[in-house]
């Protein structure tokens, strides 16, 4: 199902880029989102396991890009956020007998697949720096 993971991460990304020198604090990254910094924690916690940020602890800690902007296609955002998108499937077993019932997860499998590959296809074409520049 479709959340706000992509928007969380990719607000606190585009927020990396434009001080890519910087070791940013969990709580400045939640006051630009107005979340609170343990959801901002919990979403850099999943960047640093895809080696996309660093972070250190302390007075002067925070977390900043570990690679250039450039080189991370919003695609490469999505991917970290979601497995894929669907729309739901129907919560009862449709009917076998029916013709409709009998195919439609099938059928909405399929169109679920070709949404995600026209999603990923426009996300690979911009760059994290190119989303940022908007800004």
């Amino acid at each position: 199902m479709i959340s706000g993971k992509f928007a969380i991460t990719l607000h606190i990304l585009t927020l990396l880029s434009k001080f890519p020198d910087e070791f940013l604090s969990s709580d400045f990254l939640a006051g630009s989102m107005n979340l609170h910094p343990v959801l901002i924690r919990k979403e850099i916690a999943n960047l640093k396991k895809h080696h996309i940020v660093e972070s250190k602890e302390g007075k002067n800690g925070g977390t900043k890009l570990l690679r250039p902007a450039e080189n991370i296609s919003l695609d490469d955002i999505f991917k970290l956020t979601f497995e894929r998108v669907t729309l739901g499937y129907s919560k009862n077993d449709p009917n076998p007998d029916c013709p409709v019932g009998k195919n439609i997860n099938k059928k909405l499998d399929e169109l679920y697949i070709d949404i995600n590959d026209k999603i990923s296809k426009e996300l690979r074409g911009i760059s994290l720096t190119e989303f940022s520049n908007k800004f």
